[in-house]
């Protein structure tokens, strides 16, 4: 079932409305001026990858933009796509660890194990 973003035409509001069959977008009209003037806009779309997916992506080469170094998730990505490259399995101590550094990067320090 597709959420779709319009514009009116008469006053110009953007708006979504979820489409449940094709009869509700025929009767669909502007929630602002009750319009029925309307444009479908193109919409971004999101989608989940998994970190399976994000690793095997992962270039460890390529050139990185501050959003890289932003994003929490990357926090040891290139540790481990090093590590799957060259065979080695960095145990589930890595992984507890690349948890709490990413849920709370300044509290690494603090850990003393």
């Amino acid at each position: 079932m597709p959420i779709y973003e319009y514009l009116c035409q008469e006053c110009g509001k953007e708006f979504q409305y979820l489409v449940l069959k094709k009869e509700d977008e025929d009767a669909l009209a502007c929630p602002g001026c009750k319009g029925r003037t309307l444009k479908r806009l193109v919409s971004r779309v999101a989608y989940h990858a998994s970190d399976q997916d994000r690793l095997a992506a992962f270039d460890p080469n390529a050139p990185r933009d501050d959003a890289f170094y932003k994003d929490t998730r990357n926090i040891g990505l290139h540790a481990k796509k090093r590590a799957q490259q060259m065979g080695v399995d960095l145990g589930s101590g890595f992984e507890a660890k690349l948890d709490r550094l990413r849920t709370d990067p300044g509290k690494v320090f603090d850990d003393t194990e």
